[in-house]
C-alpha cells in the first residue's frame, strides 16, 4: 500500500510567501539553482549549513523563490512555544526533541515524510555551527540515517551572509541586529546543489562525512574571498574546536 501524497497545507504556503517579504526588507537574497528536474517530484532531503538563528527565515525564502515547499526538522523546543509550536505542527513540519528519549520518533516522522513524497530540510550539524571559521562543522549521522531509511536522495544546500543579518546571541542584540539590516540590505547568498550526493552503501558516520564535504563544496563559490576569516565577524559567536572537521 502506498503512501498518500502530502500536499502542503495553505497556512504553509502562506507563510513562505510572507518570508519572501520579511527577508526582502533585510537582506538581499541571491539564490542559484533549485531541486534537479528528476528530484521534482520527490522525495528529497536538503541538507544545509547553519550559521544563524535567522537560518530557518533565510532557507524558507529561498525555498519560495525555488519553487520548493520543504518540511522542515526542527528542535522539540520550537514545537513546546505556545504560537510557533502551533504553526509548526499546522504546517506539517517534523519534531526532533534532542537529548531525550523521544529523540529516536524524529527518524520514523522522517521516513514517513519522505515515503509521502515530501522534500524534508535537515541541519546535519544539529545546531548552529561554531566552527572559528564559519565553515560547516563535525555532522550528525541522521541526514544518512533518514537516507537510508527511505531511499530519497540528499541535495546539499548552503548559505552564506545570514550572520550580517543577526548574530548568533540571539534574541540578546536581535533588535539592533535587526535595524542596522534594515538600513544596509546585507547581501546573502544560498545556493542548491546541481546533484545529490553520491552515496552507495557506506556506513552512516561515512555518509555524513560526504554529505558535509558536499556542503563544503556547495558553500565555497559564495564565500570565494572569505575562505578563511569571514568579513563580518560576529563577536557574539563562540568557539568551539571540538567539531571541527578537516577539509581540502
Amino acid at each position: 500500500m502506498t503512501s498518500p501524497v502530502w500536499r502542503a497545507p495553505r497556512l504553509w504556503l502562506c507563510l513562505l510567501a510572507v518570508s519572501r517579504i520579511l527577508v526582502f526588507a533585510l537582506a538581499r537574497l541571491h539564490v542559484t539553482g533549485g531541486l534537479p528536474d528528476k528530484l521534482r517530484g520527490g522525495p528529497v532531503i536538503l541538507a544545509t549549513n547553519h550559521i544563524s538563528p535567522i537560518d530557518p527565515l533565510i532557507i524558507a525564502a529561498a525555498c519560495h523563490k525555488a519553487g520548493i515547499t520543504p518540511r522542515f526538522m526542527a528542535t522539540g523546543g520550537v514545537f513546546r512555544a505556545p504560537v510557533a509550536g502551533t504553526l509548526m505542527r499546522h504546517c506539517g513540519h517534523i519534531r526532533v526533541d534532542r537529548n531525550t528519549t523521544h529523540v529516536a520518533d524524529a527518524l520514523p516522522a522522517a521516513a514517513k515524510a519522505l515515503a509521502e513524497g515530501s522534500v524534508v530540510l535537515v541541519y546535519p550539524e544539529g545546531r548552529i555551527g561554531l566552527d572559528p571559521w564559519m565553515w560547516p562543522e563535525r555532522g550528525k549521522t541522521g541526514a544518512a540515517r533518514m537516507s537510508q531509511m527511505s531511499g530519497a536522495p540528499i541535495l546539499p544546500v548552503a548559505q552564506w551572509g545570514t550572520h550580517a543579518v543577526m548574530p548568533w546571541s540571539a534574541p540578546r542584540g536581535a533588535g539592533r541586529a535587526l535595524l542596522k539590516a534594515l538600513f544596509t540590505r546585507p547581501v546573502v547568498r544560498v545556493s542548491f546543489a546541481d546533484a545529490p550526493v553520491e552515496l552507495h552503501d557506506e556506513r552512516p558516520l561515512q555518509a555524513t562525512q560526504l554529505i558535509m564535504d558536499a556542503i563544503d563544496a556547495t558553500l565555497t563559490p559564495l564565500r570565494r574571498d572569505e575562505m578563511r576569516t569571514p568579513r563580518v565577524v560576529d563577536p557574539t559567536r563562540p568557539h568551539d574546536l571540538t567539531r571541527v572537521r578537516p577539509r581540502h
